[in-house]
C-alpha cells in the first residue's frame, strides 16, 4: 500500500493571530478570531496559524515572540480604549476590549524589538500606531477634511468588503510601493471609524487615501517586514469571495508570508548553532 503524503512536505512559518475577548449571546466569555483572518494567514501567507488568546499579563509575552515568525493583527468591531493614546473619553455605549489591549499593545512593542514580521489590518493597524506612541482620530467622519469611512451597513458583509471605496496613494520608495509596483493609485475597500491622528515616531507612511488619511505605515528601523493596512486584505480568502479578484491583496500576504519564511529560516538556524 502506497503511503500517504503529507499535504506540506516542509515545516511551515508559525504566525500569531491575536484574538478578540467577547461574550456571545449566551453570556459566555470567548477568545474569538474571525476566520477570514486566519485562512489569509493559511492561505495567503502560507503559514502555520496561532490564535493567541487575550490573556494580558499571563502571556509570557518573550517566550511567545522568541516562537513566532510572524504575527498578524486582526480588526476586530472594538476600539482601543483611548487611555492608551491619552484620548478624550468614549461616548457611551462604544466597544473596547480591554483584554485585547492588554496583550496586543505589548506584544507589540516585544515583536518589534525581536525583529517578528508584522502585518497590521484595521484595528491592528491601530494598534501598531498607539502601541508605538500614535494617536487616533475616534470619529473620522466628524473631523472637517476627511470622508465618512465607515462601511454601508445598509448592505450585506460581502458588499461591504468587496466594495472598492476609495483610492489610496502609494508612497515612493516604500515599502508597499516595493509590493505593488503596478501603479501608485490602487482602489481599497472602507470599513472603520477611527484613523490615526498623529503617527508614531519612528513610522513611515506608505499610502494615503484620497482625502489625505494615512491608510498604510511601516516601521522604518524594523529589522524584518513590518507594515500595517487600514483596509482588509485578508478577505479574499474566505470561501465564496472570489479568491483571486484583488491582486494587489493577495500580493501584501505573499510578502508578508515571504518575509515570515525567512524569519522562520534564521531561528531554526540559531537554534541549530545554540
Amino acid at each position: 500500500m502506497t503511503a500517504v503524503q503529507p499535504k506540506h512536505s516542509l515545516s511551515l512559518p508559525l504566525i500569531g493571530v491575536n484574538a478578540c475577548s467577547q461574550r456571545l449571546p449566551e453570556k459566555h466569555p470567548f477568545f474569538i478570531v474571525g476566520e477570514k483572518y486566519v485562512r489569509s494567514v493559511a492561505e495567503g501567507a502560507g503559514g502555520l496559524p496561532l490564535v493567541i488568546p487575550a490573556l494580558g499579563d499571563q502571556i509570557p509575552i518573550d517566550q511567545l515572540v522568541s516562537q513566532l515568525d510572524g504575527l498578524l493583527l486582526t480588526g476586530s468591531p472594538s476600539n482601543i480604549e483611548p487611555h492608551h493614546y491619552q484620548g478624550e473619553p468614549s461616548d457611551l455605549g462604544s466597544e473596547h476590549d480591554p483584554s485585547r489591549d492588554a496583550t496586543t499593545l505589548p506584544l507589540v512593542r516585544a515583536a518589534v524589538a525581536a525583529g517578528v514580521p508584522i502585518l497590521g489590518i484595521c484595528r491592528g493597524f491601530q494598534e501598531m500606531n498607539v502601541a508605538l506612541g500614535g494617536t487616533l482620530h475616534q470619529k473620522v467622519h466628524e473631523v472637517d477634511g476627511y470622508h465618512d469611512h465607515r462601511e454601508d451597513k445598509t448592505t450585506s458583509i460581502t458588499e461591504q468588503y468587496n466594495a472598492l471605496t476609495h483610492s489610496i496613494t502609494i508612497q515612493q520608495g516604500g515599502v508597499l510601493a516595493n509590493i505593488w509596483s503596478t501603479s501608485t493609485e490602487v482602489m481599497v475597500n472602507s470599513l472603520h471609524g477611527q484613523g490615526i491622528k498623529d503617527l508614531a515616531p519612528g513610522l513611515e507612511v506608505e499610502a494615503r487615501a484620497d482625502d489625505g488619511l494615512i491608510e498604510a505605515f511601516s516601521v522604518k528601523h524594523a529589522r524584518q517586514f513590518a507594515l500595517a493596512v487600514q483596509w482588509h486584505p485578508e478577505w479574499q480568502w474566505h470561501p465564496g469571495e472570489g479568491v483571486g479578484e484583488f491582486p494587489f491583496y493577495r500580493a501584501i500576504l505573499k510578502a508578508f508570508g515571504d518575509a515570515c519564511r525567512q524569519r522562520q529560516q534564521q531561528r531554526l538556524a540559531n537554534q541549530q548553532t545554540a
